[in-house]
């Protein structure tokens, strides 16, 4: 595919919307309400909001200046912009870590397709806690549920990855995404309108400085860089697409401002639906797909089709927020298979599908009858182990110097200001940070996600 032949997003708002539902996924939902009610409430927010301006959004412009100076997919950006040299490796490093996100991730998405339709029969009615974690542990460790449905949801994400950049991603990005916004403000509504749900939005919402200190700052910096989907390669393949009009500042902006909107929503459905009915929330798979439904239906149990609608709508809301990322992983591998050997396209997707479909078909079974171990982890932790915390902050890192280091600074004002038609007076600020203060704080997070400043 030669530079001048490449497609791109039909529209800025749909460049925005496809960048943004990259960036959105279920971190946003599970690891974001948990992070800022251990850590200060408002005042993890006020960081973390710190951390996604000044830190996130320059890497985030980087990967959209690689993307979009060399009209290719992350695989061969680098080696483009930067050739005979081994930073291609940089490329792939984020094909590969986007092609193993995706195996393991479909296999979480698809619990939220299980959990829609066992809401929509409304299979929650009248149980407990404990009814709770034996429905998710029963589900999860089967050998043949939780692969269907991984399989229907790598499926779903195939057709649309073969549907191509502006009848697929785009178009699909403009339909999931206000309809996203849609589902969490009404949720978020519903959620503040209950008995003592004012407990909930103090315990997010009012600052505690007191618990403010550098395991904060780090937890926000991790969040930032997770949330933002920071060294996954998909904002990079995403940018490939814009079009020469398209304002990477801007974009970024719209895209770090979604992303945050999405997570302190999440907290505000979360925070007050659970002390309405005085449980704490946790974090991960186990809030999800555990406390949120005994919450949901102890809060709207005197209401059983309220219980049945908000169940349904939240878990609605989860599959959009996944689809939308599994989206953005698969074209990363299927862009570079299509550029880098000249397949075509739907070729390259049935590749990439088929490699994840054994890896999630794996995955899921170690969770249950599948017990071996490599290094002490099930291969499902493995894999999540190895991508979220070595590869991704190791490619942010990576993109960091490169952009703030290698690349002619020149280069880099041409891409910022559209070749001088928009102004970009931060453009030494942006740098400073790529050169100094990003690299320091990715190895801080790093070395933090590794136990190694504990």
């Amino acid at each position: 595919m030669q530079k001048n032949d490449r497609v791109n997003f039909g529209s800025k708002i749909g460049a925005i919307l496809a960048a943004a539902g990259s960036a959105v996924g279920l971190g946003n939902i599970w690891r974001f309400p948990y992070e800022a009610g251990n850590h200060g409430g408002a005042a993890f927010i006020l960081v973390y909001l710190a951390c996604v301006f000044i830190l996130g959004m320059p890497i985030m412009i980087a990967e959209f200046t690689v993307g979009r100076r060399a009209k290719a997919s992350t695989g061969k950006a680098f080696g483009i912009l930067a050739p005979g040299t081994q930073w291609k490796w940089l490329g792939r490093l984020g094909v590969l870590s986007g092609l193993l996100i995706l195996g393991y991730y479909s296999v979480v998405a698809g619990w939220t397709l299980e959990y829609i339709i066992t809401s929509l029969s409304n299979g929650f009615a009248g149980k407990g806690p404990e009814d709770f974690v034996a429905i998710f542990q029963n589900f999860s460790q089967d050998p043949v549920r939780p692969i269907v449905w991984c399989l229907v949801f790598l499926f779903l994400t195939h057709f649309v990855i073969v549907k191509g950049v502006k009848d697929g991603i785009e178009k699909s990005s403009k339909v999931m995404m206000p309809v996203l916004f849609i589902l969490i403000l009404v949720l978020a509504v519903c959620s503040m309108s209950l008995p003592d749900a004012s407990k909930g939005l103090e315990f997010l919402l009012k600052p505690d400085f007191s618990k403010v200190n550098a395991d904060v700052f780090l937890g926000a910096m991790g969040q930032a860089f997770f949330s933002l989907s920071l060294g996954m390669g998909c904002l990079s393949t995403y940018a490939s697409y814009f079009g020469s009009d398209t304002q990477m500042g801007k974009t970024a902006l719209s895209v770090g401002v979604i992303d945050t909107m999405v997570a302190i929503l999440a907290g505000l459905i979360i925070f007050p639906a659970a002390f309405s009915v005085g449980i704490q929330p946790d974090a991960g798979p186990s809030l999800i797909f555990i406390t949120l439904p005994n919450v949901f239906q102890q809060a709207f149990g005197g209401v059983p089709f309220l219980a049945m609608i908000f169940s349904l709508m939240f878990y609605v809301l989860l599959a959009l927020a996944a689809l939308t990322s599994t989206i953005s992983l698969h074209e990363v591998v299927t862009a570079y298979l299509n550029e880098q050997f000249g397949m075509s396209r739907g070729r390259a997707a049935v590749w990439v599908t088929g490699f994840c479909v054994v890896t999630g078909v794996l995955s899921s079974l170690s969770l249950g009858v599948w017990d071996d171990k490599f290094f002490g982890l099930g291969f499902f932790d493995l894999l999540d182990f190895v991508t979220a915390k070595l590869m991704l902050p190791l490619s942010g890192l990576l993109v960091s110097l490169f952009v703030g280091w290698y690349l002619k600074r020149s280069l880099s004002y041409e891409e910022l200001t559209n070749y001088g038609l928009q102004k970009a007076p931060y453009f030494p600020i942006y740098m400073f940070i790529l050169r100094y203060l990003a690299p320091i704080a990715i190895v801080l997070i790093f070395v933090n996600e590794l136990g190694w400043l504990s």
